[in-house]
């Protein structure tokens, strides 16, 4: 089963895709959205899961360090919502405190990337670690 990762944010959304088996996750794009102005995306989104015939959603909910759920993870589930409400396929969340801080450092340590490079690819790295850690973890979609 293919599924289609996602790092959700205020002004991009990173996505990913998984490879057919569900064992690996690839970065593949980040979209502009406007959550203030309701755009979302969900256009180019489609595109994607035509083109990689996609067939469930993981998007990572960025949970407070108590567990506890505020706003940035109330606006993922709201994308997710969407998501499953669009395109009629199943929708799991994945925990994804720390994740991006987690990109940051490999970009840092692991390829050098100077501040500003950083910025434009963060976000879709972050949605690849986000989908690899859901498919480390699990292996495959819970049917939702």
């Amino acid at each position: 089963m293919k599924l289609m990762g996602f790092d959700v944010g205020s002004k991009t959304v990173g996505i990913s895709v998984s490879d057919t088996l569900g064992w690996t996750s690839q970065s593949i794009e980040i979209i502009p959205i406007d959550e203030e102005n309701e755009i979302f995306g969900l256009d180019r989104v489609e595109e994607l899961v035509k083109k990689y015939q996609v067939e469930g959603f993981v998007v990572g909910l960025p949970k407070n360090m108590n567990n506890s759920l505020g706003p940035r993870a109330e606006a993922s589930q709201k994308y997710g919502k969407m998501l499953n409400e669009r395109f009629n396929l199943p929708v799991d969340f994945q925990d994804e405190r720390l994740t991006t801080v987690q990109a940051e450092r490999m970009l840092i340590e692991k390829a050098d990337v100077s501040r500003g490079k950083r910025k434009k690819v963060i976000d879709k790295l972050a949605a690849s670690l986000i989908l690899q850690n859901y498919l480390d973890a699990n292996g495959k979609l819970t049917k939702k």
